[in-house]
């Protein structure tokens, strides 16, 4: 029986090896960002792909934003994904938040073009590069490709995939 005990201290030691070498599997998601858990990753954010995050206020509402970004071609990065969690009480429903969006991101109301869609049950607008909704009142939730470089699919994609992070 000894040599069978040798044999399996010996498979044990391989195996936490090969398990400590091995690459750890990619999350897909992107972690919490102020209550939010960021589900889903579009492909474009890869090995290459830094994150910062950093918090603000603006116009009585404060943002907390996680931003993805590579390296651009002749140096600098270039933001490939932001997520935007945004609290203040005048965010009172989603025609407030589009109110505030266009006036944050500098649109003309009548002239921002949003198609609506359903956000797991809750109602949302999206446009060319931004998805953004209200979960509930005093909250909204942008997800922005800011350069167009992910494309409609994987913006709702990634919009679909936050949902509030689970309290334990």
């Amino acid at each position: 029986m000894p040599m069978v005990g040798r044999l399996v201290a010996a498979l044990a030691a391989v195996l936490a090896l090969v398990l400590v070498a091995a690459p750890a599997a990619a999350d897909p998601g992107g972690g919490d960002v102020d209550g939010f858990t960021v589900g889903y990753l579009p492909a474009q954010v890869d090995e290459r792909t830094t994150e910062d995050e950093f918090d603000y206020e603006w116009g009585d509402v404060s943002f907390a934003t996680r931003v993805w970004e590579k390296p651009a071609d002749g140096g600098g990065v270039r933001v490939v994904l932001q997520v935007l969690v945004m609290r203040g009480e005048r965010l009172t429903d989603l025609d407030a938040v589009r109110a505030f969006l266009a006036e944050y991101h500098e649109r003309a109301p009548d002239a921002w073009e949003l198609t609506p869609f359903d956000n797991r049950g809750t109602p949302a607008l999206h446009g060319e590069t931004e998805a953004f909704w209200s979960p509930e009142s005093g909250v909204a939730v942008e997800v922005r490709d800011t350069f167009g470089l992910l494309g409609q699919e994987e913006l709702l994609a990634t919009a679909r995939g936050i949902s509030p992070t689970a309290r334990g």
